[in-house]
């Protein structure tokens, strides 16, 4: 099912007509469409050792770019692997978008709930944040995610998303939480920051982080929204060890609870009915920080 209306589809026997095409030696390996949330990009498996990209929609295609030049700038400086790019595919007349052939990460995305380590994994997660900031932000992109909750961009959309929900949430709660963070000050500084921490986008092995994906909206800005993990995975009691081992201050943390609220609130009347893993994760976030 699409999830967007310019969204373009993509197929295994497409990903095969454009590695025959493209990047002959890999012509002869199987390709299967991986399962996931993501609404970006769709994925295909390339043989054991290779996934590939394609952008979903038009805006992510420029996003792409993002995630064939950074994330091999940053890796050696964090402490899990992220995806490195091995071949960058050219749009043709079957497929209008510059794509991506990868390295496979084995691992496996967390479920909500059923965290092998749940206090050991939120160390993890604090560390690569931690590491990430730390990294010299010149010339890094934008984050479009690092800016202040109460910009038009971010403002906006969270109270028109909250005027749907009248069924779903306690809007009342929702708007007075809003209404709290919009009126915090903004942190000083900025820094590198992920943008979408979510459980779709880490892999773990053994029930510890083993990689962080989908760095298509890495940049620098105000790094809060990294955050929303705290929210979108992690269970009450490792959320105090991750807010711990980041030594995050109340306004901060606020801010934080209501980046991951904003981002439920967004998602879960776009993709109620066209993306059930994302709907539900939204739904948990939702009860999670209005609780």
């Amino acid at each position: 099912m699409r999830m967007h209306t310019d969204e373009i589809d993509s197929t295994p026997e497409l990903v095969r007509a454009l590695i025959t095409e493209q990047f002959r030696q890999w012509a002869d390996l199987p390709i299967e469409r991986v399962d996931s949330s993501g609404t970006d990009n769709a994925m295909f498996r390339l043989g054991d050792e290779l996934a590939v990209r394609l952008p979903r929609r038009p805006f992510v295609a420029a996003a792409l770019n993002k995630e064939l030049r950074w994330p091999a700038v940053l890796a050696p400086q964090l402490p899990v692997q992220v995806p490195v790019p091995v071949g960058i595919g050219e749009p043709n007349d079957d497929f209008p978008f510059p794509w991506a052939v990868l390295r496979w990460i084995d691992g496996r995305n967390p479920v909500v709930g059923a965290l092998a380590e749940p206090e050991a994994l939120a160390r993890d997660l604090a560390e690569f944040i931690q590491a990430l900031r730390k990294i010299d932000p010149t010339g890094g992109p934008a984050q479009r995610r690092g800016v202040p909750l109460g910009s038009p961009g971010r403002d906006t959309p969270t109270r028109e998303a909250i005027s749907q929900l009248d069924d779903d949430i306690d809007t009342a709660a929702a708007l007075a939480l809003w209404d709290r963070a919009i009126a915090l000050p903004e942190p000083p500084g900025v820094f590198w920051s992920h943008g979408d921490l979510s459980p779709g986008n880490v892999l773990v092995r053994n029930g510890r982080l083993a990689a962080v994906i989908d760095f298509g909206g890495v940049g620098i800005g105000d790094p809060t929204v990294d955050l929303v993990i705290a929210w979108n995975l992690l269970p009450g009691g490792a959320r105090d060890v991750f807010r711990e081992a980041l030594d995050i201050d109340d306004e901060t943390w606020e801010r934080g609870r209501a980046w991951a609220m904003s981002i439920a609130l967004i998602q879960l009347p776009y993709y109620r009915d066209t993306n059930p893993g994302l709907s539900a994760n939204s739904r948990h976030v939702l009860s999670e920080v209005l609780a």
